[in-house]
Formats: C-alpha cells, structure tokens, sequence
C-alpha cells in the first residue's frame, strides 16, 4: 500500500504540473490574469476558523496566494493517491474513462470548496470560464490516471 501512496503522490503531482502548465499557457495565449479564487478561499477559511492572515496588505496577499497555490497542489496529490488507492483495490476503467474521471475528482476537490464557500458559483461561468477549467484537469486526469495504471503491477 505504501507504494501505491507514493506513486499517487508522484502521479498527482506529475498531473498537477501539467495541470499548472495548461492554465499558465491558457493566460499567456489569452492575456487573462490568474483567478483569484484560491486566495480567496483561503481568505475564508483561515477568516472562519479564526486564524486570519497577519502583516502587512502585501504581505497578508503574498500569503494567501501561496496558501491557494498550495491547497491546489495537495488536492492534486491527493486525487492521485485517491486514484492509486482505488486502482490498487480493484477498479479498472479504460484509459479515456479513468482520465475524465480522474479529471472529474481534481476538478471537483478544487471547485466544490470554491462553491460551498460561496467564493463562485459555477452557474454562472462562461463557456470560457469552463473550457479554462475543465481542459487543465482533464489532461490532469489524463496523466494521473496514465501513471498510476502504467506504474501499478
């Protein structure tokens, strides 16, 4: 099992650069700035608990825009030990299924906080804005799903 844990993790994070590569491509082609979405879920959750960020505007901003980037990178590392685990215990899916599925879990790991803490409502997401999100973690998925099914005895 400890194996199967490590090349999820390595999987996920494999994923999660691609993922990152797609979006930072995605702003560099359309001149579109970076979504301040994760930052602002971080806001919130630290604000809620009752830690919010401490320094200076800069600084509190620095901080939460590292704490967004980092949440995304353990919800990709997460989902790819989430999908070594499930591989390990049996589930099998082609390799076109387990990418968009695995696409889904990141895609839903990031999104679903964003939404129940009301930082956006996909409802009202352009086809742009969907197509933004959904194409980095479908190749995400991609990747992920190819690793661990490729790496997994």
């Amino acid at each position: 099992m400890f194996q199967s844990i490590v090349r999820g993790s390595a999987a996920g994070a494999a994923g999660t650069t691609v993922l990152n590569a797609v979006s930072y491509a995605d702003m560099a082609w359309r001149g579109r700035p970076a979504s301040q979405a994760p930052a602002q879920t971080a806001e919130k959750i630290t604000h809620d608990t009752g830690h919010p960020i401490t320094g200076s505007a800069s600084q509190q901003e620095n901080r939460l825009s590292a704490l967004g980037a980092l949440a995304g990178i353990t919800a990709g590392c997460g989902t790819g030990i989430a999908v070594a685990l499930m591989y390990r215990a049996g589930v099998r899916m082609p390799w076109w299924l387990g990418g968009i599925v695995t696409g889904g879990l990141a895609m839903a790991a990031a999104d679903l906080p964003m939404t129940l803490l009301g930082v956006t409502d996909p409802a009202s997401w352009s086809g742009t804005d969907w197509a933004s999100d959904v194409v980095p973690h479908l190749l995400y998925g991609l990747v992920v799903h190819g690793i661990v099914t490729t790496s997994e005895g």
